[in-house]
């Protein structure tokens, strides 16, 4: 299977690209999750600060470092952290090391 990559601009008011490659696409979601992706955040860029609603997101750190604003709260996220947004909270992601942030992102309808 050929995995899909969108390369998104100012991603929900961020700065620079996010990367993103999806592992899964609409059919084999089957309308349960809206998301199943590798996402890279390379330094300079930025993922910006959004709410989910109707929906959770799950972040799973590959590789890199970065500043989590888990909704309001700011904390330094690394490989093998997991983070955890539910239905109605906000979060925005960037890296801050030299090295690009890469992580598994995971958006489940509720």
């Amino acid at each position: 299977m050929e995995l899909k990559t969108d390369v998104i601009k100012n991603m929900c008011g961020g700065e620079g690209e996010v990367v993103i490659k999806h592992i899964l696409g609409e059919t084999e979601l089957h309308g349960n999750c809206g998301l199943y992706a590798e996402v890279t955040i390379t330094p300079g860029s930025s993922l910006g600060y959004h709410e989910h609603h109707g929906e959770s997101e799950t972040y799973y750190i590959i590789s890199g470092e970065g500043e989590y604003d888990d909704n309001g709260l700011k904390r330094t996220i690394k490989a093998g952290d997991v983070t955890f947004t539910p239905d109605g909270k906000g979060h925005a992601l960037k890296p801050t090391g030299t090295e690009p942030i890469v992580f598994m992102a995971l958006i489940v309808m509720d």
